[in-house]
């Protein structure tokens, strides 16, 4: 049975994670400055708790947890420190222990994926200290609250992708072991496709998150059932992680890369009817289009043990 994964936010429940600007916060005295950060902060760990809760409540296995959830934490000007209990940091550590007992006691599996200019492969040596800098923060994170993974894309291709990838591999063993095994691969809808990945991730040791939106828009020599298969082996005997969406403007549409608020049934792949899979639903109604899928998977479930029923009652099988 697949396990449907909401992303980061919600539509219409009244669980709502909160930031601030840099900008807004320099305009503060250090006091104050320090005083609304914990207070985001504490709000967004306790957040992260009650929605871990209402995802097991409603049958929804994963969440992927927003990277902002500690908000301006890696910023160079009004970053804080998380062990500062004086501080931004007085409480949250508690806080966010508290939101990983709840997934502990739930058996909803978390996830982070780190915004677009995370990218440990570039050519330029301070987004690559900027990337190194967020994962470490993240990795922190997620051992306070029992999050698995920190899933990353190979990123731009400067000097072509073998180079790339060379650079990737290089500064991923910069990390700690914290955050290096949390560190997940996933191909993108522009340049790293399945087959580029597969090498990089059994050279490293690393899964690959399959997206099937993205291969599908961007394709490589790979089928999907093919990719699905030689993703799963890249997990090592645990329930792989794969992304799903749909694009906003169809098919035929001139840009298939937005995502529809629902998730297309005809986009699900039939070879993943009867997998162990989480699958994050990757739509802008949010929980909304997860329980929608929800129901339908549990529709094709049902269907499929009535057929096995009638089978067995005709004597076909034995």
């Amino acid at each position: 049975m697949v396990r449907l994964g909401l992303c980061c936010t919600f539509l219409q429940q009244p669980i709502k994670f909160r930031t601030t600007t840099a900008r807004y916060l320099l305009t503060q005295r250090a006091s104050e400055r320090a005083r609304l950060l914990n207070e985001l902060a504490l709000h967004n760990a306790r957040a992260l708790g009650a929605a871990i809760t209402w995802c097991a409540a409603h049958g929804i296995g994963a969440f992927r947890v927003l990277s902002g959830i500690l908000p301006m934490y890696t910023h160079p000007v009004v970053g804080w420190r998380l062990d500062d209990d004086r501080g931004a940091g007085a409480g949250v550590i508690a806080a966010l222990r508290a939101a990983g007992r709840a997934r502990h006691h739930t058996g909803v599996r978390l996830s982070f994926h780190p915004d677009q200019f995370v990218v440990p492969g570039s050519a330029n040596p301070a987004v690559v200290e900027a990337s190194l800098r967020e994962l470490e923060y993240q990795a922190r994170v997620a051992e306070l609250i029992g999050a698995e993974q920190l899933t990353i894309h190979g990123g731009g291709a400067q000097g072509g992708k073998a180079a790339s990838l060379e650079r990737l591999a290089a500064n991923l063993r910069r990390l700690s072991r914290r955050a290096r095994s949390r560190v997940v691969l996933e191909n993108d809808d522009r340049v790293f496709t399945v087959e580029d990945l597969l090498p990089i991730c059994e050279r490293l040791d690393v899964p690959l998150v399959y997206d099937v939106h993205h291969h599908r828009c961007n394709p490589d020599r790979l089928g999907v059932e093919q990719a699905t298969a030689l993703a799963a082996e890249t997990w090592e005997g645990r329930e792989p992680w794969v992304h799903l969406s749909s694009p906003a403007l169809g098919w035929n549409g001139k840009d298939p890369r937005p995502h529809a608020d629902y998730i297309s049934v005809g986009d699900v792949p039939p070879c993943w009817l009867g997998r162990s899979m989480t699958i994050d639903v990757e739509a802008k109604a949010k929980e909304l289009a997860v329980l929608r899928l929800s129901r339908w998977f549990a529709r094709i479930e049902r269907a499929g043990r009535l057929r096995a029923k009638r089978y067995v009652g005709d004597g076909r099988a034995r």
